[in-house]
């Protein structure tokens, strides 16, 4: 009689867990997000809100001086295409992906940097001296991946535009 009774408790217990799994977006998204923290990112809506939309992508003047670089990286480009920094200037870079993993490198330097979907990458740089960096994808992301490549600009320090605060810069604005 006891088994009987624990069984059918057992049983019980298994229907209301599986009850709350069916509701992945009440549910387990929320608290998914939750336990992800500050680094998580939603790909699907990234051009919608948050930090990654169009109008705070590229550079952004820090008020200690330094730069925070915010970019996408997705099938077949990374956006914007050209970032524009000042040398000698602690660079913050901050990607994500909206598709696939992409790994961004920088052409002659050691940095290489991993972006993927739903995360938000961190990485910190610096560029010593003026001078045009390719960067390339160097994680296959699929059929076009050959011409995924951007630009990375670095200017002298005192030709390094001017940016007031909120504002951003990118190649354009050279």
């Amino acid at each position: 009689m006891k088994w009987r009774k624990v069984k059918v408790f057992l049983l019980t217990v298994l229907a209301l867990c599986l009850i709350p799994a069916t509701r992945y977006y009440q549910v387990d998204e929320p608290l998914l997000r939750f336990l992800r923290g500050s680094r998580h990112v939603d790909p699907l809506s990234l051009h919608l809100a948050g930090e990654f939309v169009e109008n705070n992508l590229g550079t952004e003047q820090d008020a200690d001086g330094s730069v925070t670089v915010r970019m996408i990286a997705q099938q077949y480009l990374f956006v914007p295409h050209c970032i524009l920094v000042p040398a000698g200037v602690p660079v913050h870079l901050r990607i994500t992906s909206a598709d696939a993993a992409h790994s961004l490198t920088f052409n002659d330097t050691p940095y290489v940097v991993k972006a993927s979907p739903g995360t938000i990458s961190v990485a910190e740089l610096q560029f010593p001296h003026a001078g045009d960096y390719k960067t390339v994808c160097r994680e296959f992301c699929g059929a076009g991946h050959y011409a995924m490549r951007s630009e990375l600009k670095v200017v002298p320090r005192d030709q390094f535009p001017a940016l007031r605060a909120g504002e951003r810069g990118n190649c354009a604005a050279q």
